[in-house]
């Protein structure tokens, strides 16, 4: 087995472990911090609409133009009066982005880059974009996403409870918020590609949440009828018995999603890529994130609220300071196998075999050696 492999094994166990809840008011303050500086960036410097939601015209020169980026980007925006964004595409042409004018200064311009640019006026392909275009987009964007936020806290409110759909929600407005800050932070251009990015996230934010809800769930049920685990320490082994798994999930979703960003945007240069990945590689790591540091802590806080659970605490804890001041170990504490994996069945072996047996960490095996069958000779 592997070294990753045993760690998520002992994880699973509730061997090893990082109590993620007990300092979950840490977590909260980091994402306030990284939530409000998103929304001050937002507010400060604002979101760079590309030209499919401002309006505007695109012209699209001759293959193999000889002018380079930079220099067409100077002869467009002094032609236009406004900023331009030049990408050369495979065979050589530049395509040209100028958001913000009309048909009338579309012509004009593109009889000016044509003598700036040498290139025959009739050669350079201009298409136009009309700004209702891009508000026809915006408000599906927004309607989609208010369907989805509806629907989402509907469903997690049937399959589990109304702390959890309320906790994940929260999460999807973390991710979103996040996402969004840095696009206004970066200044990348937000496109269509931008929006469908973002949607995308959100069910991977999602389904990495629910896992944890899952085992969250299985793991809590009958809890009051136990003396030995709280519900915040339930919750957090839940989380670090999925902990593996998410790191694993979220690394290979991230490296593509890096491959695009850094390598196809930045060092090839294919700027149409850096829309649609910087949402997806900012938003699975936001998501990730949330999922471990965010949804299971707050469901925690609000379960623990309750009079059940409070009194199960008191119990608990009652429990632990009676076998404290008996001078007994924490193993000796009331016993449950649904909230401890660290029993396994009793395999039946030919008799003279010693059985193997694993027991409760640093508890003997010879305390639990006969349990769940009779003592003497096997007949």
């Amino acid at each position: 087995m592997s070294k990753l492999g045993e760690l998520g094994a002992r994880l699973h166990h509730g061997e090893v472990g990082y109590d993620f809840v007990k300092n979950r008011k840490i977590w909260y303050g980091i994402s306030i911090l990284i939530t409000i500086t998103a929304i001050v960036g937002l507010a400060v410097r604002g979101l760079h609409m590309g030209i499919e939601f401002q309006g505007g015209a695109v012209f699209t020169t001759p293959k193999n133009t000889s002018v380079s980026v930079t220099q067409a980007e100077e002869h467009a925006e002094a032609a236009s009066g406004h900023d331009a964004i030049v990408q050369k595409l495979g065979d050589g042409s530049l395509r040209i982005q100028i958001a913000g004018i009309d048909t009338d200064k579309s012509d004009q311009i593109k009889r000016e880059l044509s003598k700036d640019l040498k290139v025959d006026a009739e050669q350079i392909n201009a298409e136009l974009v009309g700004p209702s275009w891009g508000d026809q987009i915006a408000n599906k964007a927004w309607q989609g996403l208010g369907i989805f936020l509806v629907l989402v806290v509907i469903y997690l409110a049937i399959a589990f409870e109304w702390r959890m759909a309320l906790a994940a929600f929260v999460a999807l407005i973390h991710d979103i918020t996040i996402t969004v800050g840095i696009y206004a932070l970066v200044g990348f251009e937000v496109t269509p590609g931008t929006v469908i990015g973002l949607l995308t996230i959100l069910g991977y934010s999602l389904y990495d949440t629910v896992v944890v809800f899952d085992s969250l769930k299985e793991q809590t049920k009958g809890i009051t009828k136990q003396t030995r685990w709280t519900y915040a320490e339930i919750a957090n082994r839940s989380i670090n018995s999925t902990l593996v798994r998410s790191i694993n999930t979220t690394v290979v979703a991230l490296l593509p999603v890096a491959g695009l960003l850094f390598i196809g945007g930045g060092v090839l240069g294919a700027g149409m890529l850096n829309d649609i990945s910087l949402s997806l590689f900012v938003g699975l790591a936001a998501g990730a994130y949330s999922s471990i540091f965010i949804a299971t802590p707050l469901v925690a806080d609000l379960k623990e609220r309750e009079p059940q659970m409070k009194a199960l605490k008191r119990r608990v804890l009652a429990k632990r300071a009676q076998a404290a001041s008996a001078g007994e170990p924490p193993e000796n504490a009331v016993h449950d196998e649904r909230y401890d994996d660290d029993y396994d069945d009793v395999a039946d072996e030919p008799e003279g075999t010693a059985p193997a047996v694993v027991g409760p960490r640093n508890q003997p095996a010879s305390r639990i050696r006969g349990r769940g069958r009779p003592s003497g000779k096997r007949r």
